[in-house]
């Protein structure tokens, strides 16, 4: 016997299903995969950003440039009056002999004077000297002789003065390269320049003659200071000349 479905049972069936209450969407459960969260990139304001940059410039500069403790960047004028034995007596500060100086330099700010004896005056003619507290053998000095009215030729005029000075001698034996150049100041006074570049020690000389004595003024550092202040050095170096009427 064939089944009869009336119109109204669809009916019924239909709304049935249409009015029953919809179910909330479920949340997936959670699981390890789901805890990795990638936060949205994070802008600085303009202001910031600058200052982060400026500061991380800041530290790679400090971190690759020598201090001003080790590279000095100001200098005091030395005045030198270069006295004999007989008249010597000063020690310490100079600045009473800025008006009977006879020559000048640059020292570097941090450097000590050593404080020169009769002695070594009297012997190798020492008449001031300078050198760096960190490094001893870091050092500037400056020699004069008297009796000379004019400069030699360039080779003996080294040669003289190493005669007195055992360190010049040692490094002129052992130099890898010697370098000497004649030059004149604004004023017309001549200077003989060396360059001695040795295995572990470099020297700046400048000599010249004026007022019948012979000038001599040294700039020594060791190899390693010398790699590391050769600007220092070499502006200590071309700071030196003679004063006064000649």
């Amino acid at each position: 016997m064939a089944a009869i479905f009336s119109p109204s049972a669809l009916l019924s069936t239909s709304t049935s299903a249409s009015t029953a209450p919809s179910k909330p969407p479920q949340t997936p459960p959670w699981t390890k995969s789901h805890t990795t969260i990638t936060p949205p990139p994070c802008k600085l304001p303009q202001t910031k950003l600058t200052a982060a940059i400026s500061a991380a410039a800041a530290i790679i500069l400090s971190a690759t440039t020598p201090s001003l403790a080790d590279s000095p960047s100001a200098f005091r004028t030395y005045y030198g009056t270069a006295a004999s034995a007989a008249n010597y007596g000063g020690y310490g500060a100079n600045s009473s002999k800025k008006d009977s100086a006879e020559y000048i330099y640059d020292v570097p700010d941090g450097w000590k004077e050593k404080l020169v004896s009769k002695v070594e005056k009297g012997t190798n003619g020492t008449d001031s000297e300078f050198y760096n507290p960190r490094k001893k053998s870091e050092r500037e000095y400056l020699t004069f002789l008297a009796g000379f009215r004019q400069l030699a030729p360039k080779d003996v005029v080294l040669n003289n003065l190493a005669l007195s000075d055992v360190e010049l001698q040692d490094l002129i034996a052992n130099a890898e390269a010697l370098t000497s150049v004649e030059r004149k100041d604004d004023e017309g006074q001549v200077y003989y320049d060396y360059e001695i570049n040795g295995a572990g020690a470099h020297s700046l000389i400048s000599v010249t003659c004026a007022k019948n004595k012979l000038y001599a003024h040294f700039v020594n550092a060791p190899a390693p200071e010398w790699n590391r202040d050769q600007d220092m050095l070499r502006h200590l170096h071309q700071s030196f000349k003679t004063v006064g009427s000649y």
